[in-house]
């Protein structure tokens, strides 16, 4: 008897992919393998949108809370202990269902990741100590398609991207471009929901309402002495923190949130596009077609 088929499920962030995933796993048998680079974080809840237990409805979620705070925890991780995961929800007969809201996990596991070089601390350090617009100006004339994808801001990806081509002398962005020419072996079944920008948009400042109602703000005073570096960085969390260090008042630091979010769901847009490529894939219009026949359509395309 063959494993049963993978199931992974995109779209953007605030479209409903976490209850959809319940919602198959409860109809076919399955467990919920969280493609989330933050809900792998203990205690960061609200503003990660991470299913409460009442919200699973006694679906078993995989890769929840396995990274305390103040740990840093990469792609390459994920990606070992996701295989893992599905291998063995597989092995018992039951249905491994994906639930990206990180793009990059659903394409590693997908196509495989770029094996960049080994990080280069030296190099790191002097890419560090140069003026941001320095770095900004080397990284638009040598990899023009990565500086498209990589705000200005980003510090972290800008200097990845350099040491890439200076160890390299090739762009990043050509690196992986590998990501372009996906294969399939009718093992996986990838869906990928289709919203309007307006509505999702009211989406996420619904969200992100709901999230300060929730007590977001006493959740990342809590955590703020134990947040590390990558954990800083995430959506609603810094923004709050920024609040909390008397940076900016409450007011602000939530605009702040729906539009760094807003933002966050336009690369997403991006990312989705490249995902389109892979065969097979089934894309609902989740602004035209009722929330309560999804969950036929896939099941339909999933035992095909």
């Amino acid at each position: 008897m063959s494993a049963p088929r993978t199931i992974l499920i995109v779209g953007p962030t605030a479209g409903g992919k976490t209850d959809l995933g319940v919602e198959l796993a409860l109809r076919l048998s399955g467990e919920v393998v969280t493609a989330d680079a933050f809900q792998i974080y203990r205690g960061m809840d609200i503003g990660t949108a991470k299913p409460t237990p009442e919200e699973r409805r006694g679906v078993p979620h995989h890769l929840l809370d396995i990274v305390d705070p103040p740990d840093s925890f990469t792609v390459h991780q994920w990606l070992t202990l996701a295989k893992r995961a599905i291998g063995d929800i597989a092995s018992r007969g039951r249905v491994p269902i994906v639930v990206g809201g990180t793009n990059l996990y659903v394409k590693s596991l997908l196509d495989g990741l770029f094996e960049g070089p080994a990080p280069d601390e030296a190099l790191r350090q002097q890419l560090r100590a140069m003026p941001p617009e320095a770095r900004r100006e080397e990284l638009e004339r040598v990899d023009p398609g990565a500086a498209r994808r990589i705000h200005a801001n980003d510090e972290r990806r800008t200097i990845r991207a350099l040491e890439v081509f200076r160890q390299t002398g090739r762009p990043i962005s050509e690196h992986q471009t590998q990501w372009d020419a996906p294969g399939d072996d009718g093992s996986r079944l990838l869906v990928g929901l289709d919203w309007p920008i307006e509505t999702i948009n009211r989406r996420i400042n619904a969200r992100v309402r709901s999230m300060i109602e929730r007590g977001l703000v006493d959740e990342v005073r809590a955590l703020s002495a134990r947040l590390g570096a990558q954990a800083r960085e995430a959506l609603g969390y810094k923004q709050i923190l920024a609040h909390i260090e008397g940076r900016m008042s409450l007011a602000d630091a939530v605009e702040k949130i729906k539009i760094e979010t807003r933002r966050f769901a336009k690369n997403q847009r991006t990312w989705l596009k490249r995902l389109r490529l892979t065969p097979g894939s089934l894309w609902i219009d989740a602004g035209v077609t009722p929330r309560e026949q999804w969950g036929d359509l896939i099941e339909e395309a999933w035992r095909k």
